[in-house]
């Protein structure tokens, strides 16, 4: 119990990081003027009663891990949205629940509650979605010393909400976007000879360092003879290499020099590790495993909304 309490007390931490309440209620309003809510939602104008108060339960239609109820409560207490709708939380954000479970309860006119319907139901959909494939490999891993990592590969406009999914589902994120973190790939050491690799990357991560505070400092490498020339460099300017699509024994090799040289730098495997294979390669005693699929491939989740006229 003390264990889910302070996992519930980091989600909360990282949600109120990530999805600020101001960002909250900047992306409800934006999807309720992508829906038509500002012209008028013509067919209850038509036929409900602006009197009709109701009282709606948000139901999982499937198994899934519950994610974003909480930051969107938060930004329907905030004007101008305040006033509208009360949506209560009755599930814990990374809770799992079994198809039945109520795990939000929406009051307000049924006019506005039929207007947000979609909109809450697409959102919580896709975050249930996402926190429930991140949990598939965060699972697949767990008797291993491996930890799951997410990518950059996010949906264009939701990639803070999709990120704190990822975090509900249990795993570790990866750089926000390009900004908090430095990460040479491939194509930024394209044309750099082998001899060179680790004088030119030297220059350029003391370059990143000294314009900001980052979170990690990243080298993506592809060659275990690039790895070595990584492993040269002066100690603190890296933080993880990424191996970049390398065989089993290729990433145990890497492990053995990286172990042998001494260095603190973490590993961290890459290139369309998919669910049968994430076991494997955290067998190879890497520290992370970079998988784009725990967004990329989501579903969106099964969650209706079932209402109740107020009395």
């Amino acid at each position: 119990m003390t264990v889910q309490k302070d996992k519930s007390r980091e989600l909360l931490t990282l949600g109120e990081a990530l999805l600020p309440t101001t960002l909250v209620v900047e992306s409800i309003q934006r999807w309720f003027a992508e829906d038509g809510l500002g012209q008028g939602d013509v067919t209850s104008l038509s036929i409900i009663d602006p009197t009709d108060r109701v009282t709606a339960s948000l139901v999982a239609r499937e198994a899934m891990i519950v994610s974003g109820i909480e930051p969107l409560s938060r930004g329907f207490q905030t004007p101008p949205l305040a006033g509208r709708l009360v949506l209560e939380q009755l599930v814990g954000e990374g809770l799992s629940v079994k198809p039945g479970t109520v795990i939000g309860r929406l009051q307000g006119g049924r006019r506005s509650v039929l207007a947000a319907e979609r909109t809450i139901l697409n959102l919580l959909g896709r975050l249930a979605g996402v926190a429930s494939n991140t949990r598939r490999f965060v699972l697949a891993v767990q008797d291993t010393s491996s930890v799951i990592c997410d990518t950059r590969k996010t949906t264009p406009g939701l990639r803070n909400w999709e990120k704190y999914a990822v975090a509900c589902g249990g795993a570790t994120l990866h750089r926000l976007g390009l900004h908090d973190a430095a990460l040479f790939k491939d194509n930024h050491l394209e044309g750099i000879p082998l001899d060179s690799l680790a004088d030119r990357l030297e220059a350029a991560c003391r370059e990143a360092r000294s314009s900001r505070t980052l979170e990690f400092v990243e080298v993506e490498v592809d060659t275990l003879d690039q790895l070595d020339r990584v492993l040269t460099m002066e100690p603190g300017l890296v933080d993880i290499v990424l191996l970049d699509n390398m065989s089993d024994e290729e990433m145990r090799e890497a492990v053995s020099r990286r172990d042998l040289s001494g260095s603190t730098i973490k590993l961290e495997a890459s290139g369309g590790i998919d669910l049968d294979a994430c076991h494997r390669v955290a067998g190879t005693g890497v520290d992370r495993i970079a998988v784009g699929s725990v967004t990329r491939s989501a579903q969106i989740l099964d969650i209706g909304l079932d209402i109740q006229a107020d009395p």
